[in-house]
């Protein structure tokens, strides 16, 4: 009998995305060799290895089959894990899949230090995950800062300590277990906030050496799958205080939706993000080049041209300009472009612009210059 449906659906994501990332680093797949279920007692186990260690709980994995890891010294993929059912659901099936398809697979869950009790919870997660065959795991306490409010002050310290932690393992990428559901709620807090198609688009399944592998499985899914394989998992209790945003959306908003709206709403915000991303990626293309043919020799931006450009494509262009110059992403936001644009479409001798970051933006003989004050 196979595995049940949600474990099976789990893996297949995961394994798409570990060959993916197997291709890209050069590893070749090596079969595990397992033993037959009947030989004859005193039979020598033709071709295995000598000293091979079968890794997971008790020598085999949680599936009840014996594993043999990858070779040390092969490519390794870090799993972001908080202990609940979504990361766990990750982290199991990539010590199930990794082995095969020549990957080593570790694991670094972040204690935020943000309830009592967390670095003990963090120690029993790296414990779990090492019965579970990951290699390396490390517990890593961060320091939580203020800027930009606590949730998003908790995801920067977690994706500081998630990128040293792959430096210095020479991870070739971290995965991380947003599902479906995660991607409905990051839309709906962009159109709450009137956000652009970027931000419509939700989360990429891949950005940098981050993979998410879940982003097409629903929530359900990873409960059952742990349930299925008897993993405990910890229910983070800030993920139902309603003084966090997403919390709200998560139990109050989206529930209201699917209630009056009819089932489907989470699936169709998740399409949502997909048609987006599709449209934003072929924006940012076009506005790349037009940038590119937009330049000065100096590096200005020749503003009369800007002005004929479509203003989807106009405004990133602007946005990329104000970036080099030194603005911080988190803090440019659409009333700044708004403005800035202005200078393109609505010039009437206005003065520089203070943009966040100390950059200025400035219209002088029909270009447009993006500089940090002082230089």
């Amino acid at each position: 009998m196979g595995p049940h449906p949600a474990v099976a659906a789990i893996r297949l994501a995961v394994r798409r995305t570990l060959t993916d990332l197997a291709a890209e680093a050069g590893s070749t797949f090596t079969a595990p060799v397992r033993e037959p279920r009947e030989r004859p007692a005193g039979t020598p186990l033709v071709g295995a290895a000598v000293g091979t260690t079968l890794i997971g709980n008790a020598a085999r994995h949680p599936s009840g089959l014996p594993r043999t890891p990858a070779a040390p010294g092969s490519p390794l993929v870090l799993v972001a894990v908080s202990g609940g059912a979504d990361s766990m659901a990750l982290a199991i099936a990539a010590a199930f899949e990794a082995p095969k398809i020549g990957l080593r697979v570790g694991a670094v869950t972040v204690d935020h230090g943000l309830q009592a009790g967390s670095a003990e919870r963090a120690a029993q997660v790296a414990d779990r995950l090492r019965t579970l065959g990951l290699d390396p795991v490390e517990a890593v306490p961060v320091q939580v800062g203020r800027a930009g409010g606590p949730e998003a002050a908790a995801r920067d310290a977690r994706y500081a300590a998630l990128d040293e932690a792959a430096d210095r393992h020479g991870a070739v990428a971290v995965l991380l277990g947003h599902t479906r559901d995660d991607q409905a709620e990051t839309v709906l807090l962009g159109l709450a906030r009137g956000s652009g198609a970027r931000s419509l688009a939700g989360m990429p399944a891949q950005k940098g050496r981050y993979r998410r592998p879940l982003l097409e499985l629903d929530r359900a899914a990873t409960r059952q799958a742990c349930a299925a394989q008897s993993i405990p998992v910890w229910d983070d209790p800030h993920n139902c205080d309603p003084a966090y945003t997403r919390s709200r959306v998560r139990h109050e908003v989206l529930p209201v939706l699917e209630k009056h709206l009819g089932g489907g709403v989470v699936e169709a915000l998740a399409r949502t993000a997909r048609l987006f991303r599709d449209d934003a990626d072929a924006l940012d293309q076009w506005a790349s080049l037009a940038e590119r043919d937009l330049r000065t020799g100096d590096g200005a931006l020749d503003a009369v041209k800007l002005a004929e450009l479509p203003p989807a494509v106009r405004r990133r262009v602007l946005r990329r300009a104000a970036l080099r110059a030194g603005c911080p992403a988190g803090d440019l936001f659409a009333r700044h472009l708004e403005t800035i644009d202005l200078l393109v479409t609505g010039w009437r001798g206005q003065g520089p612009l203070h943009l966040p970051g100390g950059v200025e933006a400035t219209r002088r003989c029909g270009t447009l210059v993006f500089r940090r004050q002082g230089d």
